[in-house]
């Protein structure tokens, strides 16, 4: 096994359904633009409220990836 040299980008992605939702959501999104994504992990959580309900779930992450030679 060689050694590798990974980079780390911040993300932010929204859902209306849950932050776990959020969360695949954002992961999904950075796999298609990201090659060899290895790892994140969920720095900040936080709700937009309306009229006393919960409209949106939105998380900030932090997304690994593996630079390539």
């Amino acid at each position: 096994m060689s050694d590798s040299i990974a980079k780390i980008t911040e993300i932010s992605a929204s859902s209306k359904k849950s932050f776990e939702d959020a969360i695949e959501t954002g992961i999904e999104r950075a796999c298609k633009t990201l090659s060899d994504v290895s790892g994140a992990w969920v720095k900040e959580m936080k709700v937009d409220v309306e009229g006393g309900k919960i409209k949106r779930y939105r998380v900030i992450m932090k997304v690994t990836f593996v630079l390539k030679d």
